[in-house]
């Protein structure tokens, strides 16, 4: 790697020693654009994400507990299309993408007036490389949909932009990444039953914990349709990425504890995802702007990403910047002149394809990029004003090195980083009492994992 130790450094047995007095242009910045993640994103289809809405529409409701016998109306003619779409889509491409129902008979709840069967479609891109492919990173959209009232099982409920936009941009990433391969595996969902509770996604999550499923990272895309304010004002340059920092939960875990210990409470394991999906959409899809939201979902709402933080993975949330209440859990109707309901003419599809981009971007990268460093510690057995960092070596074969990566305590992203080398060990020359540090791995192709943040070394 012929970036590596740009500047002055010191070759050691097991490290290197990185002279970085002043933050360093970062290494990021010299990353070449990956053919094979630019040619995810130049695959994304904004017609194709309209045809998809338009379709998932036109089943007039997709409501929890809807008709499931109708093959034209209600939830269940929704999820066999869907299912439907996607094989036909993994044929296309070889086949690869194995497509199946996930489901679960819930009992009685606060929203469920029945037991009712909950099915999720979940379409499964198995990774190609056996030291990757348990790594798994999942994507989402839920394809459920409901009127004012909750519980209105029968009358029209649209949901184009909540949540048919982010269902279709779900099936848009499967279809386009299914012909390509990946290290690690990936899993698109489209869920049911957010608006009943999260029981799809909970359901997947619990069982995914049971099942010991190593998930590296949970993308969900919920409310993206629409670049247009309840004001009229329209944005369509960015997205909100919201990303959970500490769990509000009774008692700590060590880990989340060793966070609070050392003043990492921004960097959690979601946090570290949300700055890795946040450089890489920004790199694939230019003069888009990924706002990482501090904060586990909007105010006191939440989504089907919830699930996956409560089983302790690292998740996040897209949603469009602002959100239009009028067209959301609203009822067709027009009142005072005014038109209500969650329509399809409200949505943006350029948007939405610029929204998936860059979650294929993100999926793209972290899949064919090394699993982030295990163990990564902060030597502590000293008082000195350099920083040494210690990490366990990957096992994929493919491994060029890792990369130091830091900011000051003051800011929220990276800031400074330097190639090391293939090594597990590295001394900087700046001082853990002023900076944040995090450590990723790096492929001979280029593709770098998210960071590890260094716990205390005693």
């Amino acid at each position: 790697m012929n970036r590596m130790l740009t500047g002055m450094a010191a070759s050691l047995l097991c490290g290197v020693t990185v002279a970085a007095e002043a933050p360093a242009t970062a290494a990021a910045a010299q990353d070449p654009l990956q053919p094979a993640i630019a040619q995810v994103v130049a695959g994304i289809s904004p017609q194709r994400i309209e045809g998809y809405v338009h379709k998932l529409v036109s089943f007039e409701t997709r409501h929890t507990m809807s008709d499931t016998v109708s093959d034209t109306r209600g939830i269940g003619a929704a999820r066999r299309w869907i299912k439907a779409e996607l094989e036909r889509c993994g044929a296309q491409a070889g086949g690869r993408l194995q497509v199946a129902f996930d489901s679960h008979v819930t009992p009685v709840s606060k929203r469920i007036s029945r037991p009712t069967e909950i099915v999720n479609v979940v379409a499964t891109l198995p990774g190609s490389d056996p030291q990757s492919a348990q790594r798994i990173y999942v994507v989402s959209g839920h394809y459920d949909s409901r009127a004012t009232d909750v519980m209105d099982a029968s009358g029209k409920a649209p949901g184009a932009n909540d949540d048919a936009s982010g269902t279709a941009a779900v099936i848009e990433m499967a279809c386009v990444m299914a012909r390509q391969q990946f290290d690690a595996t990936l899993v698109f969902m489209a869920v049911a039953a957010e608006e009943q509770g999260l029981l799809g996604s909970g359901h997947w999550a619990q069982q995914a914990k049971m099942k010991q499923l190593n998930i590296a990272g949970m993308l969900n895309n919920d409310i993206i349709g629409s670049s247009r304010a309840d004001d009229g004002t329209v944005d369509g340059g960015q997205v909100r990425l919201f990303a959970e920092g500490i769990p509000a939960v009774r008692e700590m875990s060590d880990g989340v504890r060793g966070l609070v210990a050392t003043g990492g409470e921004n960097d959690s394991i979601s946090r570290q995802l949300a700055r890795h999906v946040k450089q890489i959409g920004e790199r694939y899809v230019p003069g888009f702007k990924v706002n990482v939201i501090q904060r586990a979902d909007r105010y006191l709402r939440g989504g089907d990403h919830m699930p996956f933080l409560a089983q302790g993975y690292a998740a996040l949330r897209f949603t469009e910047p602002n959100e239009d209440f009028a067209h959301q859990h609203q009822d067709v109707r027009v009142e005072n002149g005014v038109q209500y309901g969650d329509l399809p003419q409200f949505v943006d599809y350029d948007y939405v394809a610029k929204v998936a981009r860059v979650n294929a971007a993100a999926l793209a990268s972290l899949a064919l990029a090394p699993a982030a460093p295990a163990q990564v510690q902060v030597r502590t057995d000293k008082l000195e004003n350099a920083t040494t960092l210690v990490w366990q070596a990957n096992t994929e074969p493919d491994l060029a090195g890792y990369r130091v990566v830091w900011r000051a305590t003051t800011a929220d992203q990276w800031q400074g980083a330097q190639d090391v080398g293939n090594v597990t060990q590295a001394r900087l020359a700046l001082s853990k009492d002023n900076y944040f540090f995090g450590v990723q791995a790096i492929d001979r192709d280029g593709n770098v994992s998210v960071a590890s943040y260094p716990m205390p070394l005693r």
